[in-house]
């Protein structure tokens, strides 16, 4: 094939690089030709014989610029020894005469008309690419599960239907009480990866006791993959000064603060409730007191930034059991105008109980039968949802004898559920009710205290409850707990055992002597190491083949990381504080925890070790359940408890154990009466929670991610090699196409696209249809030119070689806000239209898979020759496609918009017949709805169809 000829001042553009724009030839010697780009002041030599190189002809009609960006319109083309001189007409209908050399540099082509038209044609590959991402970015759009597809999580029912139900609200105010161990911050973490993604929210802050502000930083980033800003004091002065005394908290989207900074700084307090939030999450917030008479300084902040939050997420897991002062005081913050009042709340409260024995009622095993024989029981029934729901319901029961009435039966209760007062607005699960979860077993070990200890003297009682600070620098070889554990992880070598200490120091010497003396596999995790040091001890630990028998780790090191592939979980030492205690037993007791957790504790006897111990285990049962009222318990009896410690008296002990026994076990009791079972009923509907799941898992299987993502890694120079069977080493290549891929470190990482793989191991990543490579890669694809363009050769018998093809991809692109999410809408719709040099529609005949597989590739520089010399042609079949297309467009809008009034329309409907029986639905989510439907609508309309991509098919 003969060499293009290159001349100097001749115009080219880079097929590779066509964001540098107009290029000029500035030199073509020994088979080699310089280029520069003027628009971005680069140079590129190229070989001749395989230079990117496309010559850039303008043709009649087209419109161009000269260097002073002025435009013409080119009614004719001349050439003359090599260069070109376009005839053009200006603005003022006069003709110029503008060489090539003239032309603006500042160009570029990005349409699929003219980059096809420009002779930049992508290979074949790329386009089928950009197809399938079409394909995919419109499912994903439209999923039902959409946000809900992305975070690292179990597919748990309770922890999906809050996460589906709250996640989906305009501005959502909400509390989240589920017991110990049910995952709050999972479910808070679910709302707003949701809200963030659908574009509800866009600045969310986050408030959490100084001991969880990393853990909350960690687990959003794990799990959900959020970045946030964490705010604490020294972190405001230094963006103070950097910024010239800008607000800190509007230095970041997302940002997570201590309630401390805020609580005790007044000038942190003013710039947090100035600064505008769609969000606000305040996690244990029943640390925020409250009575009728007064409110403490940590209560009246958060009020006060709650009031100017759009959303409010509480969390607790003592909503009631607390007190209804307490339970009230969470509910204030939530609706200050729907409660007001603590006596009306508590009258209104009083007055659901007939609701609740009806449900109870309705519920058991023969509620059908006593409902269609019970008079009393249908009049109550009467009373509450009327005449006519009542027949209805009488008479699907009696179409369905014989058959299961338990569908029927739920309808009836769900309408009395959504008259529950507080039931739209909290949402508590129990262990009860979700099941799932391990028992506990407690093996305590006495052994004979060392001499120093027995002999040492000291005000301090933490200095009893911790040994090793009253032995000294060489602790390790006088405690007796130290053979008695080494021993002790011989004869549980198989198994994964997880030790917990109080201190950072105590657990770098343990784990030390563990691994240099004993010869066991150990890890340490405590505070003192970065994230990823902790990772890595975590990854250690977890890897079931060649990993860690023990991680020994520090009191807050411990915090926020789960553990539940580990059996066995021996405290070194034991807190006093209780509810450290149950987070010490919470990291291996937990949902997926699939053996008893078994707790051991090494102490000395006769010592404060051993009274703590029975102080816990026969006094509170500590080990044996979660308590959710230690910390109470503990308030009750603290300087009792404290003189046992320092004195180790056994009639003092024996009383005190009698006194906190009973104390527990009233707690125990108003907690248990405490509860709401109506509540219960209503914080997770099964069969809409198993439909979320579904979705969940059917997205996953419609849509091969592993497959769509190694083809883009290999398009796009990104290396990827298998770790093991269910993860994949990812890096920057040598030869990357792009500088940039979303989400990718320059020292690369490690995924998995497998959910238990990413349960398991949170060191790598898990790749996801919502991690932000995922996204970030789809949205670079459609967003540029990338495969937009593309020529192939086809042989199918009943065309004719030599016939032309033409392929028009178009998508319907609606202009609109983020938060008016009018993906769900029109994400999915992709028109096509195939035409052949006749005009005649193909379409219906050649579908897209047709042309995938029987499309061969044409080398780049003969796909241009064939551009060249049937551009004209192709123009003209472009015109017949966008013919063929348009007229279906106005269809497609009317569609789109009688599916968006028709799902408003219901959610309204469902909302105003529940405002009728339930105050808790503000007004405020109705015109919302409607005032999003009339926007959405006024979007629809300007829809467009707009040429996608467009691929040439030569049959031979």
């Amino acid at each position: 094939m003969s060499l293009p000829e290159f001349i100097p001042g001749q115009r080219w553009i880079s097929n590779t690089e066509p964001e540098l724009g107009l290029g000029i030839i500035v030199k073509y010697e020994s088979r080699r030709v310089t280029i520069s780009f003027p628009a971005a002041a680069e140079e590129r030599v190229y070989s001749a014989n395989n230079a990117p190189l496309s010559r850039v002809r303008y043709h009649v009609g087209d419109k161009v610029f000269d260097h002073d960006d002025l435009p013409y319109r080119v009614t004719g083309v001349e050439e003359l020894k090599g260069f070109i001189i376009y005839i053009c007409e200006d603005l003022l209908g006069e003709t110029v005469n503008l060489p090539e050399l003239e032309l603006n540099s500042a160009v570029h082509f990005s349409s699929p008309k003219d980059r096809l038209l420009a002779g930049q044609v992508d290979k074949h590959s790329r386009y089928k690419l950009r197809y399938q991402t079409l394909k995919n970015w419109g499912g994903w759009q439209q999923s039902q599960a959409r946000g809900l597809l992305g975070p690292r999580v179990q597919l748990l029912p309770h922890q999906l239907y809050i996460a589906n139900e709250v996640g989906q609200r305009h501005a959502p105010r909400v509390l989240l009480a589920d017991e110990v161990g049910l995952g709050k911050t999972i479910e808070a973490g679910l709302v707003i990866h949701q809200q963030l993604l659908t574009g509800r929210a866009n600045r969310v802050l986050i408030v959490v006791p100084e001991s969880l502000v990393h853990q909350w930083l960690v687990e959003m980033l794990r799990r959900f993959n959020l970045s946030f800003t964490i705010l604490d004091e020294d972190r405001c002065e230094a963006l103070e000064e950097s910024n010239d005394g800008q607000n800190p908290f509007e230095s970041a989207q997302c940002i997570i603060c201590s309630l401390d900074l805020l609580e005790y700084s007044e000038t942190r307090f003013a710039q947090a409730e100035e600064a505008a939030w769609d969000m606000l999450v305040v996690d244990e917030a029943h640390h925020l007191e409250w009575t009728p008479e007064a409110s403490s300084p940590a209560y009246d902040r958060i009020e006060a930034i709650a009031r100017k939050s759009a959303g409010l997420l509480l969390l607790t897991a003592t909503p009631e059991q607390l007190g209804v002062e307490s339970h009230f005081a969470r509910l204030r913050l939530l609706d200050p105008d729907r409660y007001p009042d603590l006596e009306k709340f508590q009258e209104e409260e009083e007055g659901y109980a007939p609701i609740n024995h009806l449900i109870q009622q309705l519920m058991s095993e023969s509620g059908a039968s006593t409902l269609q024989q019970s008079a009393e029981l249908q009049e109550q029934l009467r009373e509450t949802i009327g005449e006519e729901a009542l027949s209805a319901l009488l008479q699907e029961l009696k179409d369905a004898e014989g058959e299961d009435t338990r569908e029927i039966i739920f309808k009836a209760v769900k309408s009395l559920l959504d008259r529950h007062g507080t039931g739209r607005v909290l949402f508590r699960n129990t262990r009860h009710a979700v099941r799932g979860f391990p028992d506990r077993q407690l093996t305590s070990w006495p052994l004979e205290a060392p001499e120093a200890y027995a002999s040492f003297t000291s005000d301090d009682v933490m200095t009893f409850l911790q040994p090793e600070r009253a032995l000294g620098a060489d602790w390790i070889a006088q405690d007796s707990r130290i053979p008695w554990l080494l021993d002790w992880l011989k004869s549980r070598r198989t198994e994964k055992t997880l030790i917990i200490c109080a201190q950072a120091e105590t657990a770098m010497d343990l784990e030390v002597h563990l691994n240099l003396r004993g010869g066991v596999r150990s890890a340490v995790f405590h505070e003192g190491l970065s994230l990823l040091e902790r990772d890595r001890a975590g990854a250690y630990f977890a890897d079931q083949i060649e990993g860690a028998q023990v991680l020994v780790c520090s009191e807050i090191g411990s915090e926020g990381r789960n553990f539940q592939f580990a059996k066995n979980l021996v405290f070194f030492d034991l807190p006093l504080n209780p509810d450290l205690l149950e987070q010490r037993i919470g990291r291996l007791d937990r949902i997926g925890q699939q053996h008893d957790v078994e707790i051991h504790v090494p102490y000395y006897e006769n010592s404060a070790q051993e009274v703590l111990l029975r102080w816990y285990h026969e006094g509170m049962h500590a080990f044996e359940r979660p308590f959710a009222a230690g910390q109470k318990v503990y308030q009750q009896f603290a300087d009792e408890l404290h003189d046992c410690l320092m004195t180790h008296k056994q009639d003092e002990l024996n009383a005190l154990l009698g006194k906190t026994r009973e104390f527990s076990d009233a707690m125990v009791k108003a907690l248990q009466e405490g509860r709401d079972p109506l509540l219960e009923l209503n914080s997770c509907h099964p069969d809409t929670a198993n439909k979320v799941i579904e979705a969940i898992e059917g997205h996953e299987f419609d849509y091969d991610l592993e497959s769509y993502l190694e083809k883009i890694f290999d398009i796009y120079g990104v290396e990827h090699e298998a770790q093991s069977d269910d993860a994949i080493i990812l890096r920057p290549g040598d030869h990357m196409h792009s500088a940039h891929f979303p989400a990718l470190p320059e020292d690369g990482m490690t995924a998995t696209f497998e959910r238990q793989t990413a349960l398991a191991r949170d060191d790598i990543h898990y790749l996801t249809w919502e991690h932000p490579m995922t996204t970030g890669v789809m949205e670079m694809i459609l967003e540029s030119e990338f495969g937009n363009t593309s020529v192939c050769t086809l042989k199918l018998p009943p065309i004719q070689p030599g016939t032309l093809l033409l392929e028009a991809i178009y998508r319907l692109r609606c202009p609109a806000p983020k938060a008016l999410q009018v993906e769900r809408f029109v994400g999915q719709v992709v028109e096509r239209a195939v035409v052949d040099s006749l005009g005649n529609d193909l379409g219906h005949v050649l579908q897209v898979e047709h042309l995938d597989q029987l499309g061969e590739k044409v080398p780049r520089r003969n796909a241009q020759d064939l551009v060249r010399h049937t551009r004209d042609q192709l123009e003209v079949m472009l015109d017949k496609a966008q013919e063929k297309v348009l007229p279906r467009q106005d269809a497609l809008i009317e569609g789109a918009i009688k599916e968006m009034q028709s799902r408003a329309n219901a959610e309204i409907a469902r909302m105003e017949a529940l405002a009728k029986v339930n105050p808790n639905i503000r007004q405020e989510e109705v015109e919302h709805i409607r005032a999003q439907a009339e926007k959405l609508e006024t979007a629809l309309r300007k829809s467009q169809l707009q040429l996608e991509a467009v691929r040439v098919a030569v049959a031979t």
